[in-house]
């Protein structure tokens, strides 16, 4: 029973810590590219382009922490 309580409690900080961080890199990213793209209009189809690929890595990050979630609440 203990056992079943402290894989759910890690299942929950593995969704918890791969939900929050990124979300918050994400902003960041795209508050960063928005000033980039507004000092810089001539630049903003290359910006675009690397804040796309930068926005689907930390997207990859939350999936990845869900799947080990998943795979935690498996074991249960």
């Amino acid at each position: 029973m203990a056992t079943e309580a402290i894989i759910a409690i890690a299942a929950a900080l593995c969704i918890v810590g791969s939900t929050i961080f990124p979300g918050i890199s994400q902003g960041k990213t795209a508050t960063a590219a928005m000033e980039s793209i507004a000092r810089q209009p001539e630049a903003a189809g290359d910006i675009r382009s690397a804040l796309i690929v930068s926005m689907a890595l930390m997207e990859a990050l939350t999936i990845y922490g869900l799947l080990v979630a998943l795979m935690l609440i498996g074991k249960i």
